[in-house]
């Protein structure tokens, strides 16, 4: 099971770090990952990390913006997302998936690749 939190409302400019918290199961055997969903679009990548931290992935608007991380001890996955901007409004939502690490879908994501989703957090940023 998956806990997101973290979300709120911020203005431009400002930073948030979102928190997901697994219970059960070996977190450290899931590559994690967050996704968002804007309103009236679909979900979409945003970050992903291997199971030891190793590799890391984002999308192209978060590159440099955003950072995923990961610390198994505390089965938590985090967001930074600093230099947020209205187009950053969405529910972000964390998941899990127990797929074997290859770096063709490891680069681009896709929803189907996961096998567990936390039930979102919502991030509203105003200008």
């Amino acid at each position: 099971q998956l806990q997101a939190s973290g979300g709120g409302l911020v203005q431009s400019g400002d930073s948030l770090r979102l928190v997901c918290a697994a219970s059960g199961g070996s977190f450290n055997t899931y590559i994690m990952a967050w996704f968002r969903q804007g309103l009236g679009k679909e979900r979409e990548f945003v970050a992903v990390v291997s199971r030891n931290s190793y590799f890391t992935s984002y999308a192209d608007s978060m590159k440099g913006r955003f950072t995923i991380s990961r610390d198994n001890a505390k089965k938590t996955v985090y967001l930074q997302m600093n230099s947020l901007n209205p187009e950053d409004t969405a529910v972000y939502y964390c998941s899990a998936s127990s797929r074997a690490y290859a770096s063709n879908w490891f680069r681009s994501p896709q929803i189907a690749h996961f096998d567990s989703w936390g039930q979102g957090t919502q991030v509203t940023v105003s200008s």
